[in-house]
C-alpha cells in the first residue's frame, strides 16, 4: 500500500498524485486489452484499493475499475461503508458505478475526464449519495488520452 504525507488530502498535489495512481492502473487495464480505466481508494493519504477493468478477461459487464476498488476497499477496512475514502478513477462512473458509490456512502470522488455518453451526470447527478463531494477534471487530459488512443487503435 501506498503512503504519502500530504497536508491535506484533497489539496490539488494529493489529488494529482492519487490520479497518477489510478491512471497506472488504467495502464495495466489496456495491457490486457480492457477499456483503460482505472481506479484507486484512499483513506489517510493511504492507497487502500485499486482497480481497473476487467470486463473481458472476466465475462462480466459489471467489472468496472471502480467495483474492483469498492470491494478491495470494503476489504481492507472490514466493513461496506467508505465515508472517509476518495475514490479517484480516471473516467467519470457510469450509472452502475455511481449507484454502487451511493451504497458504499464514499465520502469523495475525484474523476479525470468527463463521458458524455456514458457517464452518471449524463442522466442523473443525484445518483451519487448527496454527502458525497465530487471533484472533477483532475489530469483530465491524461485520462482522456488514454481513452481516446485505445479506441483509435481499435477502429484501425
Amino acid at each position: 500500500m501506498t503512503y504519502i504525507n500530504f497536508e491535506e488530502e484533497n489539496s490539488t498535489g494529493a489529488d494529482e498524485y492519487f490520479m497518477r495512481e489510478a491512471i497506472k492502473e488504467a495502464l495495466k487495464a489496456r495491457e490486457l486489452d480492457e477499456v483503460p480505466i482505472g481506479a484507486v481508494i484512499v483513506f489517510k493519504n493511504k492507497v487502500i484499493a485499486r482497480g481497473h477493468n476487467l470486463s473481458e478477461k472476466l465475462n462480466d459487464v459489471t467489472a468496472h475499475a471502480e467495483m474492483q476498488a469498492f470491494t478491495s476497499a470494503s476489504n481492507y477496512i472490514g466493513g461496506k461503508y467508505l465515508q472517509q475514502c476518495t475514490l479517484y478513477v480516471t473516467l467519470e462512473p457510469c450509472v452502475m458505478c455511481a449507484g454502487a458509490s451511493f451504497w458504499t456512502q464514499v465520502g469523495r470522488i475525484v474523476y479525470g475526464a468527463k463521458d458524455d455518453k456514458r457517464g452518471y451526470s449524463a442522466y442523473n447527478s443525484s445518483i451519487i449519495h448527496p454527502r458525497t463531494e465530487i471533484t472533477s477534471g483532475v489530469l483530465e487530459k491524461d485520462c482522456s488520452a488514454l481513452i481516446k488512443d485505445f479506441f483509435q487503435q481499435k477502429r484501425r
